[in-house]
């Protein structure tokens, strides 16, 4: 009687391993497809990390020669204690570029000109890039009159930087006095700061306290209301290019550490997920070879 309710017991007690053997079976495939598809997106971010370091480095070169240039306008504006006119009308723009994949180096500086919209929420707006175009626009659609893109792909050129400064200089619906260039400082490659370039027209230079101390033509006054804006957009744009690339390796670098983390985790859940199967698989046969 005893023998005879073992063996009816036996079929039981072995359908339900097979099912929890298949359950186990199906749960490391799973985990090794996941496993494979964070190994090739780690390969993916090891790849971009490297190349964000080869433009990180061409970027800082460039940034550099930019920095020069745009601190000797600045120097030229604080020395001769240029101040800005009251009432006088504002231009905001914002300086963004069509990439991502770079951490919040996009959302800060829509974070700085929504802050300054909220207070002068009058202000026309310029935006260069889509990034931040796509922020503002929810906020203050009607405050865009400009929007380019095409930018961030490469290191923008002084030619590109003239190009949208004449565009935006003989557009007479736009009217402004004094435009404020929101862009991303390069700290380190590591870390940025969102910061601001003010722009003055000639009209409130000429006026400065000390600006007679330099001798100049009256004819040449408007080609240098023109350089100086043209060379501000430039430093702005160069900057924050370098800046992004930076922002992008550390992302990049993170992104890759991140599936290491993710990998190690996997393989060990996937290792003993199949230990645990072989160890089924060795109780079913100690366990049927009893039986017999």
């Amino acid at each position: 009687m005893l023998v005879r309710s073992a063996i009816a017991a036996r079929p039981a007690t072995l359908v339900f391993s097979v099912a929890g053997q298949t359950r186990n079976m199906a749960t490391l495939k799973e985990i090794q497809t996941r496993l494979k598809s964070v190994t090739n997106i780690s390969k993916i971010t090891a790849s971009m990390k490297m190349i964000a370091s080869t433009k990180t480095t061409r970027a800082q070169r460039a940034m550099n020669v930019a920095r020069a240039y745009g601190q000797v306008s600045n120097d030229l504006i604080k020395q001769a204690e240029v101040e800005k006119a009251a009432g006088a009308k504002e231009l905001l723009i914002t300086v963004s570029s069509d990439k991502g994949l770079c951490g919040g180096i996009h959302s800060s500086l829509s974070r700085y000109s929504r802050k300054h919209l909220a207070e002068n929420n009058e202000v026309p707006v310029v935006i260069l890039g889509d990034k931040a175009k796509v922020q503002l626009q929810r906020a203050y659609p009607e405050n865009i009159r400009y929007s380019f893109n095409q930018l961030g792909s490469t290191i923008p050129t002084y030619d590109e930087s003239s190009i949208i400064a004449s565009t935006i200089l003989n557009d007479k619906s736009i009217e402004f006095d004094n435009a404020k260039l929101v862009y991303n400082r390069f700290v380190s490659a590591i870390s940025f700061e969102t910061d601001a370039i003010e722009c003055y027209p000639v009209s409130q230079i000429v006026e400065a306290p000390n600006f007679k101390a330099y001798e100049y033509q009256e004819d040449v006054l408007e080609n240098l209301n023109e350089f100086l804006f043209a060379n501000s957009l430039h430093w702005a744009l160069v900057e924050g290019h370098a800046a992004e690339m930076a922002a992008k390796r550390t992302a990049m670098e993170n992104a890759t550490k991140n599936a290491g983390d993710m990998i190690n985790r996997l393989t060990l859940q996937y290792n003993r997920g199949r230990q645990a199967v072989i160890t089924n698989e060795l109780i079913d046969i100690i366990t049927g070879a009893s039986a017999l």
